[in-house]
């Protein structure tokens, strides 16, 4: 666990946080830019001196009202939105550099097993003026965790890279989640990064935590703002059915019912995440049995709520046990009768993975 009640004032800004986060898993520090988020993170890397509080880490004291443990020793891992790789070093003297300065008998991460999860392995011999924006930055990742962090803290890591560079390092960022069990605080004012990352969600605004939790639960939240954007959304857990149908898709389990998304490099029996956009959601009173869309899925009316646009609402549903977003004018609400509790079928025009 990662506790901590902190307190930092500046002359145009404050910040008050008060947290539990996980111990496991990805926490994404979302909000606009100027809310707290990159300060925060700072804080409990130990970059703030001026900060005032409490923090612990798995029980470990690193700040107190009597103590102040300096960034050197707070087993932490810092990944930066700047790659600031040293020019004069290539790949390897970059990833050797962290590394070589842990004791042997703290080392939980070698080289080799870094270098192939981060996929860099024809890189090495390269200097950083060499490398693209996303390459720049799957090798910071790797001298990050060359240094055996308990927790590594990641700043905007994809804030300044272009759209290619987003798309090819977000699914080495995935593999970091779900193959090494090191706990990551991610900042990002980027909703598709969040969504497609995060497991638990802080929302700050002006210095202030305004919610934090699962991720599925805040995004659906009536209370939260996520759900008036044009891009609500939100993330279900499914299992994989099957991992090719042997027409380029695979076949997904949400519970009992089939969800189908092109073909992905997934396992039989793996959970994945899965990202449905309200807009794609499109509600029926009974099952469609002539139409293109694959994805028919039986739900129950949670409840209907307001949307920014005067003729759209938002209609939170249920399927198995997991809420979903449709977007649908207010004159299909009326049509179709829709209330609380109402059988309703789902279908779905885009799903990807989350």
């Amino acid at each position: 666990m990662v506790n901590f009640d902190l307190h930092l004032k500046r002359d145009d800004f404050a910040l008050t946080a008060k947290l539990e986060l996980p111990s496991q898993g990805v926490t994404a520090l979302f909000g606009r830019s100027g809310s707290g988020k990159t300060t925060l993170l700072r804080c409990i890397a130990g970059l703030e001196k001026s900060a005032l509080g409490s923090l612990s880490f798995q029980g470990e004291v690193w700040q107190s009202a009597n103590s102040f443990l300096p960034v050197h020793q707070r087993s932490i891992g810092y990944v930066f939105q700047e790659a600031s790789l040293f020019p004069h070093l290539n790949v390897t003297g970059n990833l050797q550099y962290g590394f070589k300065r842990i004791p042997v008998e703290q080392r939980k991460l070698q080289p080799d097993e870094v270098i192939k999860l981060l996929g860099i392995e024809s890189l090495l011999n390269r200097y950083p003026d060499e490398l693209s924006g996303g390459q720049r930055q799957r090798v910071a990742i790797g001298r990050a965790l060359l240094t055996s962090p308990k927790l590594l803290l990641m700043d905007e890591p994809m804030a300044s890279l272009d759209a290619t560079s987003k798309a090819e390092i977000l699914p080495f960022l995935e593999k970091l989640r779900d193959q090494l069990r090191i706990p990551i605080i991610y900042v990002s004012h980027a909703i598709e990064e969040v969504t497609r990352l995060a497991d638990h969600l802080v929302l700050l605004e002006q210095g202030k935590v305004i919610a934090q939790g699962e991720l599925q639960s805040l995004l659906t939240d009536p209370s939260l703002p996520f759900i008036q954007t044009e891009t609500a959304s939100t993330v279900l857990r499914a299992s994989v059915q099957k991992a090719d149908t042997g027409d380029g898709l695979t076949e997904l389990k949400l519970g009992q019912q089939p969800l189908y998304i092109s073909k992905a490099n997934l396992s039989e029996g793996q959970t994945t995440r899965v990202r449905v956009m309200a807009r794609d959601v499109v509600l029926a009173l009974t099952p469609p049995t002539e139409t293109s869309l694959l994805n028919c899925l039986t739900a129950s009316v949670l409840d209907i709520q307001p949307d920014p646009n005067p003729s759209q609402a938002l209609v939170r549903i249920e399927v198995a046990g997991q809420v979903l977003l449709a977007r649908v004018s207010k004159r299909s609400v009326e049509r179709l009768k829709l209330k609380e509790r109402q059988l309703i079928y789902a279908l779905i025009k885009g799903v990807a993975l989350g």
